[in-house]
Formats: C-alpha cells, sequence, structure tokens
C-alpha cells in the first residue's frame, strides 16, 4: 500500500512538473489584464514574473543534474575522491568536490551524512555540504547572467565561497577532531526513489527537487518585489549601504527566505542598486551554506549542539568574509 501510495505521489508529481514546464514555455504568450491591477499591485507582479522567469530555466538545469547525480554517482565514488590523510589539507580536494556536484542544499545534507557514515571524517563531509550548492557551475552561470556584466559579484561569490569553506572545514576539525555529529538511527528524510529505470529515478528526483525549490524561490521572488514595491526606497538604501548592518540583515533575509542557490542570485540582483557588494555577497554565499529548510533537515540527521556550532562558525566566518570585501572595496 505504503509502495502504490509513493508510487502516486511521484506520477503526481511528474505531471505537475512538466505542466509547470509547458507553461514556463507558454508564459510569453499569457498577459495579465492590467486595467485591474493597481500600480503598487502591477510593480509587485512585474518584479515577481521577471524573478521568476529569469530563474527557472536554471532550476530547471540544476534539478536535472542534481537528479543524475543522485541516481548515477554513488557516495563510494566520492569517498574515493576525499583523501582522510592530512585533516587540514585534505579540506582543498573535499572543497573540489564539492564544486562539480550541482546539488541542492536540501539534497546535500543527506549526501554529507551518508558520506560521513561510510568515513569520510565529519569535517571533510562538511566542506562539501558548503560548497557544493555554491561552486558549481550552474550556480556561477546563474549568477553571471544575473549580474552581468559585474563580474566582481560573480567571482566574489565563488571565492569567497571557497575561501569561508575552507575556514568553515578548518575551524570544525579543531574544535571537534572526528567526533561523531550524527544521530543514530535516523534515516527521515531520506528520497525513496531507488526502484524503477533509472530514467524514472531521474524524473522522480528532479521533479521532487523542482517542487522542494520551486516554494521557496516564489515565496523570495515576492518578498523580493514586496520590499521593493512598498518599502521606503531611503530606508533599505539606509540599510544596505551601511557596513556593517547591510550584510547582517541580507544574512538574516537569506536564512529565512531559504532560497535555492541556482535561483538566489536573481533576488539579490533585484536589490542590486539599493545594497552593497559585501551585503548581496552575504547573501550569496550565507544562504546557500545555511537557512531555515536546512536548518530543519540538519537537526534530524545531527546532534542538536554540532548544529548550533555549525551555524555559529558559519556565521561568523561569512560576516567575517563580508566586512573583509567591505573594507577592500
Amino acid at each position: 500500500m505504503g509502495t502504490l501510495k509513493t508510487f502516486g505521489q511521484d506520477l503526481t508529481g511528474l505531471f505537475l512538473f512538466i505542466g509547470l514546464v509547458l507553461l514556463f514555455l507558454a508564459g510569453e504568450f499569457i498577459e495579465l489584464p492590467s486595467v485591474i491591477l493597481s500600480s503598487g499591485v502591477a510593480n509587485v507582479t512585474t518584479i515577481f514574473l521577471s524573478i521568476l522567469l529569469e530563474a527557472i530555466p536554471f532550476i530547471l538545469i540544476g534539478v536535472f543534474a542534481s537528479a543524475l547525480i543522485q541516481v548515477f554517482v554513488s557516495e563510494k565514488t566520492l569517498q574515493r575522491l576525499i583523501p582522510k590523510r592530512f585533516p587540514y589539507l585534505a579540506i582543498f580536494p573535499a572543497a573540489i568536490v564539492g564544486a562539480i556536484l550541482p546539488v541542492c542544499e536540501c539534497a546535500i545534507v543527506p549526501v554529507a551524512r551518508r558520506l560521513m557514515r561510510k568515513g569520510v571524517p565529519p569535517h571533510l563531509a562538511l566542506v562539501v555540504m558548503v560548497t557544493a550548492p555554491i561552486l558549481n557551475p550552474i550556480v556561477f552561470a546563474s549568477t553571471y547572467y544575473a549580474f552581468q556584466p559585474d563580474w566582481t559579484i560573480v567571482w566574489g561569490r565563488m571565492v569567497i565561497g571557497f575561501v569561508a569553506a575552507v575556514v568553515i572545514g578548518g575551524a570544525w576539525y579543531r574544535l571537534f577532531k572526528n567526533k561523531d555529529p550524527l544521530l543514530r538511527g535516523t534515516e527521515s528524510h531520506q528520497h525513496h526513489h531507488e526502484q524503477g529505470s533509472k530514467l524514472m529515478q531521474t524524473l522522480t528526483h528532479a521533479s521532487d527537487e523542482f517542487f522542494d525549490m520551486g516554494k521557496f524561490l516564489i515565496i523570495g521572488a515576492l518578498v523580493a518585489a514586496i520590499f521593493q514595491t512598498f518599502l521606503d526606497r531611503e530606508l533599505l538604501v539606509g540599510i544596505g549601504s551601511h557596513a556593517l548592518i547591510g550584510p547582517a540583515m541580507m544574512m538574516i533575509f537569506a536564512y529565512v527566505i531559504s532560497l535555492c542557490s541556482e535561483a538566489d542570485a536573481f533576488v539579490a540582483s533585484s536589490f542590486g542598486s539599493l545594497f552593497t557588494a559585501s551585503s548581496l555577497l552575504a547573501f550569496l554565499v550565507y544562504g546557500p551554506m545555511i537557512d531555515f529548510k536546512n536548518t530543519l533537515l540538519m537537526l534530524s540527521y545531527f546532534k542538536k549542539r554540532y548544529v548550533v556550532a555549525f551555524i555559529l562558525i558559519v556565521t561568523v566566518v561569512v560576516y567575517a568574509c563580508a566586512m573583509l570585501v567591505g573594507i577592500l572595496t
């Protein structure tokens, strides 16, 4: 009965996924009746749709790439690429492994847990977890597309993401060495699509991730559009240009709205004229490393004190990096 229910959910998700793709492709032929919209609502709608339509192609590429890796690349392969000796030096190849995995924040947490279960030191598994949603080629492409031709944000995101990940991994090993941070006997939030053909598994993984990401993208795009339309512009400029408050506010914003890293650049670029480069980079680096949905997922796998420690380390490191960018620019 459970298998039948799961199959029904997968099939429904797949049809909805295909329907959304068709709606997106037909979107250019659909016009909203502006006569019934006030100027404020019309502005919110315009900004919201522009963010959404720019981000969806990268979401689609990302979910299919992530699904292919989920289906065809085993944790044993990743484990072989990550050396266990020389704990500090091993952080660098771990970061490179993370950089070649276009996996979303939700999917990478179970991958990190499985790596630890298979004997990869926790600090290296966490480095993979924080680099995969930032440094992969799809996120690079989406960030470039959102901010072109401003290479400062594009390369800044990649460099800060890498440096922050290395520091986070080193700090974790310095504090906890190889202590096991995982809860025992927890198997929640697992994807259950290991039956059927590889093609079907890929499609169901992709549809699941698309809807997991999509709801947060919609919320984030809507919040960004409302902020820009109804919040006092001078207040936003004042917050965004403040060297200390700006990055902190954007980190809080990134944590709460829990955007997918393949789409967050489009939300960040909509604030481009209001916030400094350091604030935008804090948003683009912090959110993929830790956000609200990731925290809930980590709490189901990790002991609470280690989750709190991880959040504190990531917050301090990313904020320090943003401050350094503010000083240098």
